[in-house]
């Protein structure tokens, strides 16, 4: 059975019961963004807030894991808008991440014909929401953290068929830190415990 994406989340990790696998994620104040690999190129993407969830199913046709990493480093350097396509065969979904200010407003979008907006406008949102632009920023952080070590850059590879973001996530944390100097500490206590 081939994963289907843009389902909601019940906020208690429920999936339509389809075993996608246990989801990884860290908690954080009202922002919740997993990264669960769910078998040979499949993974499924979890976003929460205090409000509301959605699940999001992306195949490695497209570059999902770096394309994220590096629209939110964007956002966090300061770009207006950015976003990253979820690629599910047929289903598409994008994130649209825009700042206002030092805040993040985040829409995620189905596209009915896999088009961006500008097409025939068949585009729907299914959930928004918003966080700090430093909080974004570290929530994903620590979802690609946990996925590295729930699965070892190796049992990634195996997995989704690419490598580990390293580059991307390492990016985004030197920017991330040189926002916040006060966790610019020793690189190995915040990968084994990020900002705890």
């Amino acid at each position: 059975m081939t994963p289907q994406g843009g389902e909601v989340n019940d906020g208690h990790g429920g999936h339509d019961g389809a075993d996608l696998g246990r989801p990884h994620a860290v908690a954080h104040s009202g922002l919740r963004i997993s990264w669960t690999l769910a078998g040979a190129g499949w993974a499924v993407c979890t976003l929460e807030d205090h409000r509301a969830g959605i699940e999001l199913v992306a195949s490695r046709i497209g570059r999902t894991p770096e394309e994220l990493l590096t629209a939110v480093a964007r956002i966090t350097a300061g770009a207006a808008e950015e976003r990253v396509r979820f690629e599910a065969e047929p289903t598409v979904h994008q994130w649209v991440v825009r700042r206002e200010g030092e805040e993040a407003r985040i829409r995620v979008l189905e596209l009915r014909d896999g088009r961006e907006r500008g097409g025939d406008g068949r585009e729907t949102e299914i959930w928004s929401g918003r966080a700090g632009v430093e909080r974004l920023a570290r929530a994903v952080i620590r979802c690609f953290d946990e996925a590295a070590r729930a699965n070892g850059e190796d049992g990634y590879l195996d997995a989704w068929g690419e490598a580990f973001p390293r580059t991307e996530l390492e990016a985004l944390r030197r920017l991330w830190r040189a926002r916040n100097p006060q966790h610019a500490g020793d690189r190995r206590r915040v990968r084994r415990s990020p900002w705890r």
